[in-house]
């Protein structure tokens, strides 16, 4: 037999064995388990199958044209080699379609874990929370939360690339597991939520200019204004959760950084974090700047009697003396910056800040009167913030801030749950068409 035919026929086989693979691909929502309270939002879920179903049919299309392609004359005359070579980026398609639905179903299988599940759900929640700006400043993408090892959150916002091309069609956060649960987890999470409220509101790319121009106008503080604008993206991040949930969000970060000391005053070029020592003291700044209250100074010292600046080099303590003396001054640009995306207003102007002073959110932990289920009809970022700042003034301990946390996020799941489907009763959408329309083969 010819080595042509031969060639042609095992590829054959091979893009033929692609499509049986692919088939037993199965949409999450009729393989998960998990009970409905643990679900993602089904915005989100119609999202991620719309999304991966896209890629499957393409993708389908596409090895059913390279079987047809190969069954015509013309394809006799082509070289195995050339035959060999458009099916290999057949399977490197298939595999990338397989990468995405991994990342997808890592996500969504805790969800059917015993307790994990209803936690996490109530994460969405509150990050939907934290993410909302009223005021139409812009339409937050689905968020949804997984826990991984490791002591920090990240995050995968919505339309940034996915392995093997294509864009991200909701937010995804991995949270600590270790943070789990208490009020440093909110700290994390609304932070890298931060980071997609900075993409949505184009904050970066209107902050930079300011920064650049900051260090060519001060010569002499030139190198710290550099650090402001490279490390810019995680402050901004930073600041969002400060604004959010106060005094909470930074004892939360010393959490996350509370490292061996070298690691604490390391400065690494490439990384856009600031050095942990000044990441904390700026997150007291910004809460001071947001939310006056001799807290801050206490948190500060704190910090610093942790870690003393003693037996540091010379030059370093320089840096860190020029970050300090210009802290001031970045902090003030940033909160009262005024990007376009919000039409004239500051940053802080839009955060809500007058119902999370610490005043207000001592007062609001008092009215509960020992009945933490009140802070049920609260928004979650506020009860985060209400809880965390009972935390630090020292009127909840731990075991009872851990466990009214998880009565909450219960809560928050199965309120949810119970809104969604009471809105999807009540209108019968094209949605819900568009969705059974998905995958029409289930596959």
């Amino acid at each position: 037999m010819a080595t042509g035919i031969v060639a042609s026929d095992m590829l054959a086989h091979e893009a033929r064995a692609l499509l049986a693979r692919l088939a037993r691909i199965k949409p999450f929502v009729i393989t998960e388990t998990m009970v409905p309270a643990a679900a993602v939002s089904p915005r989100a879920v119609t999202a991620i199958e719309r999304y991966l179903a896209t890629g499957r049919r393409e993708l389908r299309a596409r090895v059913n044209a390279y079987l047809k392609w190969l069954a015509t004359p013309a394809a006799r005359d082509v070289p195995p080699a050339t035959l060999q070579q458009r099916f290999t980026f057949l399977r490197l398609r298939f595999n990338a379609v397989l990468t995405q639905f991994d990342i997808f179903a890592d996500v969504l299988s805790q969800r059917s874990q015993l307790d994990n599940g209803l936690a996490l759900s109530g994460l969405d929640v509150v990050a939907a929370d934290a993410l909302a700006l009223p005021g139409g400043y812009y339409a937050p993408p689905p968020v949804i939360c997984y826990l991984d090892r490791g002591h920090g959150a990240a995050i995968r916002r919505e339309r940034t690339r996915l392995p093997g091309g294509g864009e991200n069609p909701v937010a995804i956060v991995r949270v600590p597991r270790e943070r789990m649960v208490g009020s440093g987890i909110a700290s994390s999470l609304i932070h890298e939520v931060g980071h997609q409220a900075a993409a949505l509101l184009d904050v970066l790319d209107s902050l930079r200019p300011l920064l650049h121009a900051r260090h060519e106008e001060e010569p002499a503080e030139r190198l710290a204004w550099r650090y402001w604008e490279r490390w810019i993206s995680e402050i901004f991040a930073d600041f969002w959760s400060v604004a959010r949930i106060g005094v909470a969000s930074t004892l939360g970060l010393i959490g996350v950084v509370s490292l061996p000391r070298i690691f604490v005053f390391r400065l690494n070029p490439e990384d856009p974090h600031p050095i942990p020592w000044i990441r904390v003291k700026l997150s007291c700044a910004m809460g001071r700047a947001l939310y006056p209250h001799p807290q801050w100074r206490a948190v500060e010292q704190l910090w610093e009697s942790f870690y003393p600046r003693l037996s540091l080099a010379p030059d370093y303590r320089a840096l860190l003396a020029a970050l300090e003396s210009t802290m001031p001054k970045f902090v003030e640009l940033l909160v009262t910056h005024r990007p376009r995306s919000l039409r004239g207003r500051s940053l802080a102007e839009v955060m809500d800040t007058a119902t999370r002073t610490p005043a207000r959110l001592v007062e609001a932990f008092r009215a509960l009167n020992g009945s933490p289920a009140r802070l049920r009809e609260t928004s979650p970022s506020l009860a985060f913030a209400i809880i965390g700042q009972a935390r630090a003034d020292g009127r909840i301990g731990p075991e009872e801030e851990s466990r009214t946390l998880v009565e909450l996020l219960q809560y928050w799941a199965l309120r949810s749950t119970l809104d969604d489907a009471a809105r999807a009763s009540a209108r019968p959408t094209a949605d819900a068409q568009k969705t059974r329309m998905l995958e029409p083969s289930l596959n």
